[in-house]
């Protein structure tokens, strides 16, 4: 591993396990190591060895990756109070893991000393030096973590202290100054860490931070200023409670906003964020800074009109720097800007001021009042220009009736969802019945059960994701619904939505949309 001014130590794999809603498998585990070693980490910290089954196979399997770059890390404790170090089995269970590096924590709040782990200040000493010089002398490079260390050191600066000398005469390679109930500030960050630094000047220290307070990386960010040279945290800012540090947030900041090279391809932090959620199978936060879907969006006509001038004017970095993308939203907030660069994106340019132009923002802006939202469904607004702006546009096929019904049986008899369609194509009629596994499933499946014969393509499109939103909840069972469908080709996905005062009627218009918006693609 080359000299680096600041390494990054990512902790996903165990403590962003502890966060609620966030789990991995064995085999899960791997994967993202795997993936975090190609994006560039330099310490992957793998689990506690012992503490369950999973992270025992982790250990085993872990030797077997062909890393090209970071190294694994183990996570324990020190040796327990009144036994001798080689005789701690959690203590050889971290050697039996195997890693490279062991990272040990242990106490440096004195609450926890004397009320926690119930021992006296000068064995708690004993068990950091102690613990840190048998791992070394066992070949091993030893990363202390200071647990409560900002806790501690405001409670009893001299006994904190003391706690990170004894890590350092034991022979620890760094020490981790850990804000572990996430309370701290950043001027207090950056104070403490400046006085370990005169006290500890032969010792490199690190940052181990947590969002309670939603600080996490302004504290990692203030460690790094004063001298920090490893930050700790998480992909996405997974971790107990309300998370750990958010290395898709951190690394970015230090890279282009502070000059500190930490990888060589941030255009892949994004992916790579997007992979962990998927192998968590967690939906990604759309807000998230940097790598979120809405980090570089535009909705305000005024907005999108400057930044079809100048890019920067409203975004503070360029999106293809992190893997993203600007991307234009519109709504009844919209002004023409956003509709021609809308329709310039489809292949569609419109001229500015232009009657076609105006006419689809006004035809968004009195759809949306009808509870239409376009900012998820491009699909549909890429449809709404083609209908208002193309003087060729036809439908493939002309509808004349859709029914479906939900037969329940008291007899015990399964219940019956069965929908007909009666459409024409080219003057002729066809007239199709299914049942599905829901009253919308049947109405899919006699839509295609209809089309197919005539457009045999449609056989290629599937549906993805059905997702339904009540729009004024007030007028309960009344209400009026908007539903949203995905749909994909096997290629590209698009998503369009329907509004109606009937959940039916709604998922029918958002269903042959998509569908519509499939055959013109296809036909332009």
């Amino acid at each position: 591993m080359s000299k680096k001014d600041v390494y990054l130590y990512d902790t996903t794999l165990r403590d962003g396990t502890q966060g609620e809603g966030f789990q991995l498998s064995g085999l899960d585990k791997l994967r993202i190591a795997q993936r975090l070693d190609e994006f560039g980490a330099d310490y992957i910290e793998g689990g506690w060895p012992g503490s369950n089954p999973k992270d025992v196979e982790f250990f085993q399997e872990a030797q077997k990756l062909n890393l090209k770059h970071a190294k694994i890390a183990a996570f324990g404790s020190t040796r327990r109070a009144d036994l001798k170090v080689e005789d701690d089995p959690q203590v050889k269970m971290l050697l039996d893991a195997g890693t490279p590096v062991i990272t040990i924590f242990g106490k440096s709040w004195k609450l926890h000393v004397t009320e926690v782990i119930r021992t006296t200040p000068e064995e708690n000493f004993k068990m950091i030096r102690d613990t840190v010089a048998y791992l070394k002398a066992a070949g091993r490079e030893v990363i202390y973590d200071a647990e409560h260390f900002f806790d501690g050191y405001k409670d009893d600066a001299e006994h904190a202290i003391l706690t990170l000398k004894a890590a350092a005469e034991g022979g620890a390679e760094s020490l981790i100054l850990c804000d572990t109930n996430g309370g701290t500030l950043p001027a207090e960050i950056k104070e403490i860490c400046l006085a370990v630094k005169a006290a500890i000047p032969e010792t490199p220290f690190g940052i181990h931070t947590h969002n309670d307070c939603e600080l996490g990386v302004a504290n990692a960010i203030a460690a790094v200023e004063v001298g920090a040279m490893q930050v700790q945290g998480t992909i996405n800012g997974y971790g107990e409670r309300t998370g750990n540090c958010n290395m898709t947030s951190l690394i970015p900041i230090l890279q282009l906003k502070m000059g500190i090279k930490v990888v060589d391809d941030l255009t892949k932090m994004r992916e790579l964020s997007f992979f962990v959620d998927d192998v968590a199978n967690n939906p990604h936060f759309p807000r998230a800074a940097f790598i979120g879907r809405t980090a570089f969006s535009h909705k305000g006509g005024m907005h999108v009109n400057a930044v079809q001038k100048v890019a920067h004017s409203y975004e503070h970095i360029r999106p293809e720097e992190v893997g993203n993308e600007q991307f234009i939203l519109v709504s009844e907030l919209s002004g023409q800007s956003n509709i021609l660069m809308k329709a310039e994106e489809i292949g569609l340019p419109l001229a500015k001021g232009s009657d076609e132009a105006k006419a689809v923002l006004s035809k968004v802006k009195a759809m949306e009042k009808e509870g239409y939202s376009f900012e998820a469904a491009s699909g549909s607004l890429e449809l709404l220009i083609r209908r208002e702006t193309e003087t060729k546009y036809e439908k493939a096929w002309k509808l004349n009736e859709y029914h479906c019904s939900f037969r329940q049986y008291r007899d015990g008899h399964s219940p019956v969802c069965e929908a007909t369609v009666k459409l024409e194509v080219d003057g002729q009629s066809e007239y199709t019945a299914a049942e599905g596994s829901g009253v919308v499933n049947a109405l899919d499946k006699a839509l295609r059960k209809a089309l197919v014969p005539f457009f045999p393509e449609i056989e290629g499109v599937t549906l993805i994701d059905y997702k339904v939103r009540i729009v004024d909840g007030h007028a309960a069972t009344a209400a009026k619904t908007r539903v949203l469908v995905v749909h994909t080709d096997g290629e590209r996905n698009w998503s369009t939505v329907g509004v109606s005062d009937s959940i039916i009627e709604a998922s029918w218009i958002a269903l042959t949309d998509g569908i519509d918006l499939f055959m013109q693609r296809r036909k332009g």
